[in-house]
């Protein structure tokens, strides 16, 4: 995966918006105004993204491209670089993982969280990342 795969498979999920609230080189997408994927364009090595904490652990351990993400909470943010072990689809596992758990726990009012999981669910996003 690249830069360029990356940038349109985040924007292939459904209500997805990018923007750059930083800085000019940091890309920014988010469901609901809510983030959960970064990349730098400066340097675009890998990405961020939001993870479940155990989860979080389990992929440091076991994938030496998945680090702590840098400038966000260790414990629910990972970096992953796009080059190494991981295939292309567990990179979009967990993209797809991110996007699903940004909208569980971080979009309210409940109604909304409730259109965006229904959305999702109609375009056949699937948290599969745990099948990993």
């Amino acid at each position: 995966m690249d830069i360029v795969d990356f940038r349109e498979f985040c924007l292939s999920l459904p209500e997805v918006e990018e923007s750059f609230p930083f800085d000019e080189v940091t890309l920014v997408f988010k469901v609901a105004g809510r983030m959960f994927t970064i990349v730098g364009l400066d340097n675009p090595i890998g990405f961020v993204v939001k993870c479940d904490p155990h989860r979080a652990i389990d992929l440091r351990d076991r994938y030496p491209q998945v680090l702590p993400a840098f400038h966000f909470n260790k414990r629910h943010w990972n970096s992953i670089r796009f080059v190494g072990t991981m295939t292309d689809e567990q990179l979009r596992a967990e993209i797809r993982h991110s996007y699903l758990l940004v909208i569980q726990q971080n979009v309210s009012p409940k109604a909304r969280r409730l259109e965006l999981l229904q959305l999702a669910d109609e375009a056949g996003v699937k948290d599969d990342a745990e099948r990993f």
